[in-house]
């Protein structure tokens, strides 16, 4: 398994939003809207890399209103 953070940078305004859509996929098992230079925190559970390299571009990608992201891998 596979655990990683990614920080989220929102359009203003659309953290709410962004957090209800991460909260519909499986992969995602906590999100936060959080204050400072990233607008939310996701904690994200896939099967390998691979598998997260597929949620990353399939499915984050596919929201709107996200700018910018950082994922960081748990070891």
């Amino acid at each position: 398994m596979a655990v990683a953070y990614i920080l989220c940078v929102t359009e203003v305004g659309k953290e709410k939003d962004v957090q209800a859509k991460l909260k519909e996929f499986n992969e995602v098992k906590e999100v936060y809207v959080v204050y400072g230079e990233y607008d939310l925190v996701v904690k994200v559970e896939v099967d390998d890399l691979k598998a997260l390299d597929v949620f990353i571009t399939e499915k984050i990608r596919g929201i709107g209103h996200i700018q910018m992201t950082s994922t960081m891998i748990a070891l």
